[in-house]
């Protein structure tokens, strides 16, 4: 079948003539429409390293009834389709003219109107819904894009920006899970790494954290499915992550390059886009698990077929009860610092020292901590900035230090085990020797001029 899509006036360059694969049971089910983006060149790890996703442009088109069309017409480029909770409207991010920034729209379905959803100085990608009429999506800043939230502009909603991500390097958001946490892409270590990984946060951006401690290859794209499971993609093969299990399952799927986020249909089979062969374009393809083969939905010679997202009611994740305070500060309980997935330590660490970055990215002590017997410290530390800690012997010198760097909100109360230990260790059920000696965290927020200068501020010594 092919199909004739019109050519916008402004819009970005290239062929619009769809050959339409549509499986026929596909094309005449009771499955609902799909939306996904067409673009001559896809590059799913671009944002990531600050670069352009698609180079060439790209164009949302409505998959509906095996027939394919713009979704809006008159943009010069458009990309990053997220249907709302209802199924009522889509946020997507847009260029209207060729020259402008990506900023995120949204389109209501009935009657095709569009409205900017949001305004930003620089480039606004990846945007998707949160519970009660809020938007987390991804905005261009000096270091690379960070997440942040904001208000949909209705009522209630509450429109002020929050910035919800502090990390070197990029962080995008890739989807909101049933429990109300954003899954979102970073490089590994977080904030320091160009291997990409997916970690969790908080839709105030508090307890930012790994999806899974076992890094090893790249993975990106998470979608969850209506089981729970969250499957993402290394490339060359699909892998999820699951409830019971600390590390990924790979899946049994056929042999092709994945771009990256599936949708899951009504009748829980996949829709993914692939190509099996270097130098194809990506094609959405239909695959039940368990299957041998992918089955074409959707293809064009010249264009990549990426991003799938159905037009169809989903369950509102929960919504989470922040207990941020606007304070300047955070503290942090560490129940065994010894505890570590990288295994035990030589040498026991008697302090703690606490690094952060300035305003200049340049590395900067905040001060040390004494580490008590059992391995606990309760600290003080800066908010809503870079840090990272390093155990220290009791000459002073560095037993284990953090590879990447995390974040605390301000006011926020947070406690962790050990040192990436992952979720399946736990410290012993006590009170930890660190709150036995007081319950007044030793203040780590005054920061010296870099980490191998000389300490003039060591709190709680």
């Amino acid at each position: 079948m092919r199909v004739a899509v019109e050519v916008i006036a402004g819009a970005v360059p290239f062929a619009v003539l769809l050959v339409c694969g549509l499986v026929p049971d596909l094309a005449q089910s009771t499955e609902p429409d799909v939306i996904v983006t067409a673009a001559p060149a896809y590059a799913p790890l671009a944002a990531l390293r600050g670069q352009e996703r698609f180079p060439d442009g790209a164009r949302l088109l409505l998959v509906h009834q095996g027939k394919a069309e713009p979704l809006v017409p008159g943009f010069a480029a458009t990309a990053d389709a997220s249907v709302s909770f209802d199924a009522n409207t889509v946020l997507f991010s847009g260029k209207r003219a060729a020259g402008d920034a990506w900023q995120v729209w949204e389109l209501t379905l009935a009657d095709r109107s569009v409205r900017k959803a949001i305004e930003s100085a620089g480039d606004a990608i990846r945007p998707l819904y949160l519970p009660f009429d809020r938007v987390v999506y991804a905005r261009r800043a000096p270091g690379g894009f960070q997440l942040e939230s904001t208000g949909t502009g209705k009522p209630d909603a509450g429109a002020a920006p929050l910035r919800l991500s502090y990390q070197p390097g990029s962080a995008i958001p890739v989807d909101v899970l049933q429990d109300g946490r954003i899954l979102f892409e970073t490089g590994f270590p977080l904030g320091s790494g160009s291997g990409p990984d997916l970690f969790l946060v908080y839709a105030d951006g508090s307890g930012v954290e790994s999806y899974r401690c076992d890094h090893g290859a790249a993975r990106w794209g998470g979608r969850q499915l209506a089981s729970g499971d969250v499957v993402f993609t290394h490339g060359p093969g699909l892998a999820r992550f699951t409830s019971p299990l600390a590390a990924e399952t790979p899946i049994k799927a056929p042999r092709a390059e994945y771009s990256g986020a599936i949708a899951e249909t009504l009748s829980h089979a996949w829709l993914v886009s692939a190509r099996t062969r270097d130098g194809a374009h990506f094609t959405l393809n239909s695959w039940t698990p368990g299957a041998a083969a992918l089955q074409p939905v959707l293809a064009e010679n010249g264009l990549d077929l990426v991003e799938p997202v159905l037009v169809a009611p989903r369950g509102r994740p929960k919504r989470h009860p922040s207990a941020l305070h606007e304070w300047n500060y955070a503290n942090l309980l560490a129940l065994d610092a010894r505890q570590s997935r990288e295994g035990d330590l030589k040498t026991a660490p008697v302090s703690v020292r606490l690094e952060t970055m300035d305003a200049e990215g340049r590395t900067a002590v905040a001060g040390e901590a004494p580490i008590e017997e059992d391995g606990s410290f309760f600290v003080k530390t800066p908010a809503d900035r870079p840090i990272r800690f390093a155990l220290l012997d009791d000459h002073g010198a560095v037993v284990r230090r953090e590879q990447g760097w995390f974040w605390i909100r301000r006011g926020e109360q947070r406690i962790c085990v050990g040192c990436h230990t992952g979720p399946e260790r736990a410290s012993r059920n006590k009170v930890p020797d660190a709150l036995l000696r007081s319950t007044r965290p030793a203040d780590l927020t005054r920061v010296d001029a870099g980490a191998d200068a000389p300490l003039t501020a060591r709190g709680g010594k």
